[in-house]
């Protein structure tokens, strides 16, 4: 399964025009240095769904000319694993010291996924906040909770310090924050600041040093994976039921199931649950995709036997191969 998804980080018409980098400008002394803009950890707790587009047509192509951004997105989506992680609380904070120039705090959740695109026009970002940084920087963050918004316009911050929390507002389909870098007001890239038009390498990091491992690029990556007691949806993903649903010795079924964010055109999949003598009990397969997709959901699943589920320990292996090549792996265990 998958589903288009996209947002736009838009607070006011005035930021409507989109400047790729690689426009003339280059690298200097004066670049700014950012802090993580969310309180997660990559690779764990949220994942990188899009990148800046860098391609000045209408295709696109991320800092390293990948597929993980779409046509004119201009930030960085940092993507929560489920609502049921946004509605816990996850803290949105400012990226570098600064002065608050814009702000929204009005912005309903959810108001895109149950109105459709004409309900959030030219409220694309949500509640958002703009801040002002020395030497021309700015960065914004949109999407945020209604009525999350903790500072005011003119307040001066702190880097690391808390100015919302991640929502559903504006043009979302998913939690995560949209964060977007701009420099003199052109928005750039802050994996590849400067980088040359057409390159796939090179550009300024303006991410702290420290931060750069925890946030290396990865093609594909595992949003959730669990076993659950049926049949799978992305809605029962996305809303947390089922992680939650953990079978025990009595129910009537074993899932296993995956999403998986970034897979490419060609990249074939499989599942595979093993009990605890090694059977295979269920297996699901995938032909190779089509296209690329944002997302994709797998599960294979059996019922319990007449007599019912041997104890110990169930295994379950999801992989992902692209020319007989393994490129994404996930191993789980359940015991009974």
């Amino acid at each position: 399964m998958s589903s288009r998804m996209s947002c736009a980080g838009l607070l006011h018409r005035a930021f409507a025009a989109l400047v790729l980098v690689g426009a003339g400008f280059h690298a200097d002394a004066q670049s700014i240095q950012l802090a993580l803009p969310i309180a997660c950890e990559p690779g764990r707790t949220c994942y990188i769904q899009n990148y800046t587009d860098l391609d000045p047509s209408r295709s696109a192509r991320d800092y390293k000319c990948g597929t993980l951004t779409y046509d004119e997105h201009n930030g960085t989506d940092f993507r929560l694993p489920s609502l049921a992680v946004q509605k816990a609380g996850v803290e949105v904070r400012a990226a570098a010291g600064g002065s608050i120039l814009r702000i929204r705090n009005d912005a309903p959740d959810g108001t895109f996924t149950k109105l459709g695109r004409e309900a959030v026009r030219e409220a694309e970002c949500g509640n958002g906040v703009v801040i002002e940084h020395p030497e021309q920087w700015e960065t914004q963050y949109c999407h945020l909770a209604a009525g999350s918004v903790l500072v005011k316009l003119g307040d001066k911050v702190e880097l690391g310090q808390p100015i919302g929390r991640v929502g559903l507002s504006g043009l979302t389909e998913y939690p995560h924050l949209h964060f977007t870098v701009r420099h003199n007001g052109v928005v750039v890239d802050p994996f590849a600041y400067g980088v040359r038009p057409e390159s796939c390498q090179g550009g300024q990091s303006l991410w702290l040093t420290a931060l750069r491992s925890k946030l290396e690029y990865q093609e594909r990556a595992i949003l959730n994976a669990g076993f659950t007691t049926g049949p799978v949806t992305m809605e029962l993903i996305e809303d947390g039921s089922a992680e939650r649903q953990m079978p025990s010795a009595s129910s009537m079924a074993i899932v296993a199931f995956v999403r998986a964010i970034g897979l490419k055109a060609g990249d074939a999949q499989w599942l595979v649950i093993k009990d605890p003598l090694e059977n295979v009990i269920a297996e699901t397969r995938s032909a190779p995709l089509q296209a690329n997709k944002a997302q994709f959901m797998l599960f294979a699943g059996k019922k319990r036997p007449p007599g019912g589920w041997e104890r110990g320990s169930y295994k379950a292996t999801y992989v992902v191969e692209r020319d007989g090549q393994v490129v994404l792996r996930k191993d789980l265990e359940l015991m009974l």
